[in-house]
């Protein structure tokens, strides 16, 4: 395996598993941070608004469902919280993992924690509750979060997959082109403009008016339901979503899209049957989690407003929880580098 220093620097580069681990505390401090903030002004524009809280219907409205989805979205939720930090503490503890994949798979698996922190508990808690309400600010910070970490997570994936193009079509100048310090440069863009594009939303939404029983088909607060619970006009939301929205959910998906162009021409230019193979299980993982992440987020979210439904809510239990859950067993169990560093790190705890 290529490494991505030289094995004279390697014990400088040593100490990436403690700067992964201190962005990471830092990002977890400043979105507390912003939520405290989003939160206080919610609270203080919403004096004007004609709701106080928002009923989530959540999945079924069943009593006799409620107890199986709660043990069902509980068994989910610890798996993907485990799962992840076992990849993180992996490539962390594991100096044959300090190259640039293995350093955005970290940030993606942290940012999947994230992600479903911001939407099982309130889930859960509303499993066991009669009363499934949600109040108008937090609703509106929980939205904001979901588009932060969901637009990372999509950032995160077209970052990978140009690294993947730049290892398979240029391999001789790979560690010259992914450098440490453009790898921390692209994870901070990517970590950075989800948020330009969450408050946009998040603003435009909180001008809106709301009816006196506003009720949301729906087990989070998503912009779609949040949108048919207007009273008010919504066309500059619809016209943002339409041209900003749009913009910011295909250009990732465009950049993959023509990452693996450029590989699936230069792998086919490969004589050898066994080189073919080898490059293309490089790619396999991650293009299996951007068909299921874009997949579902696609049906999501390409949709006209008025056909929303049941299928929708399934579809984003896809993108939100389900991709989140399945990652860290995608990226390991075809994945011999990260089989060996997890052996090694059970090995240790264990003994």
């Amino acid at each position: 395996m290529t490494l991505w220093v030289d094995r004279k620097d390697r014990k400088k580069h040593r100490l990436t598993g403690l700067f992964v681990v201190t962005i990471m505390r830092e990002r977890c401090v400043l979105n507390c941070r912003i939520t405290s903030i989003l939160a206080d002004s919610m609270e203080e524009i919403n004096q004007t608004s004609s709701v106080s809280e928002f009923i989530l219907l959540g999945l079924s409205s069943l009593p006799e469902d409620q107890k199986p989805l709660f043990i069902l979205f509980l068994t989910m939720y610890l798996v993907t919280i485990t799962g992840n930090l076992l990849i993180i503490l992996a490539i962390c503890s594991d100096p044959h993992l300090q190259t640039p994949m293995y350093f955005f798979l970290s940030f993606l698996s942290f940012t999947d924690i994230c992600f479903v922190t911001t939407i099982v508990p309130r889930m859960l808690v509303n499993f066991l509750s009669e009363k499934k309400t949600i109040s108008y600010a937090r609703c509106l910070t929980q939205m904001y979060f979901i588009y932060v970490l969901g637009n990372t997570d999509s950032c995160l994936l077209a970052v990978m997959a140009f690294d993947r193009y730049v290892a398979i079509c240029d391999p001789f100048h790979h560690v010259t082109i992914m450098s440490h310090h453009r790898c921390v440069l692209l994870v901070a863009v990517s970590c950075s403009l989800p948020h330009l594009h969450s408050l946009l939303h998040t603003l435009l939404l909180n001008q809106l008016t709301f009816c006196n029983s506003s009720v949301i088909h729906h087990f989070l607060c998503d912009i779609n339901p949040l949108l048919k619970s207007s009273c008010s006009s919504t066309f500059v939301n619809n016209i943002t979503i339409k041209t900003e929205g749009l913009v910011v959910l295909v250009t990732p998906f465009l950049c993959i899209v023509f990452s693996y162009i450029r590989i699936l021409i230069t792998v086919l230019k490969i004589p050898s049957a066994a080189g073919k193979h080898k490059a293309f299980s490089t790619c396999g993982s991650h293009f299996t989690v951007v068909i299921l992440f874009y997949g579902s987020v696609f049906y999501v979210y390409l949709k006209p407003l008025s056909s929303y439904t049941v299928r929708d809510r399934v579809a984003t239990i896809v993108y939100t929880v389900l991709s989140s859950m399945l990652n860290p067993f995608i990226y390991s169990l075809r994945n011999k580098d990260i089989k060996r560093s997890l052996g090694k790190l059970m090995g240790r705890r264990m003994s």
